[in-house]
């Protein structure tokens, strides 16, 4: 593994364990959901982020579990694009989701090249 892909996966991992703390710490993140009609799906998708935060640590040495984590978590942020679109918020508050989207999918693409999975 080359340092670039290790720290991709330390920003990603340590960015969302920390995103998910403050769900349950600050009233401000249960609002956030509660803003984009998604109040009820909250729980779940903190819950999501700690084991694709979590799977990505143990991805370092397990190969599948990075790419089902780095996956999973491209997936769930390119899902929060969408309802961000659906909700009309602008590009600046979209800027989030669309960077650890991208991260992870970046994570994703490196982690199956190195794994020799590649189309």
């Amino acid at each position: 593994m080359n340092y670039i892909f290790i720290i991709c996966i330390l920003i990603s991992s340590f960015s969302f364990l920390g995103y998910s703390v403050s769900y349950f710490i600050s009233p401000n993140m249960k609002n956030e959901f509660k803003r984009l009609n998604v109040e009820r799906s909250g729980f779940l998708v903190i819950i999501l982020e700690i084991l694709g935060a979590l799977g990505l640590l143990v991805g370092l040495y397990y190969k599948p579990i990075l790419l089902l984590s780095s996956g999973g978590l491209a997936l769930l942020m390119f899902l929060g694009l969408v309802i961000r679109i659906k909700t009309k918020d602008g590009l600046l508050i979209s800027l989030p989701a669309t960077f650890y989207m991208l991260l992870n999918a970046y994570i994703f693409y490196l982690a199956i090249n190195e794994s020799g999975l590649a189309f």
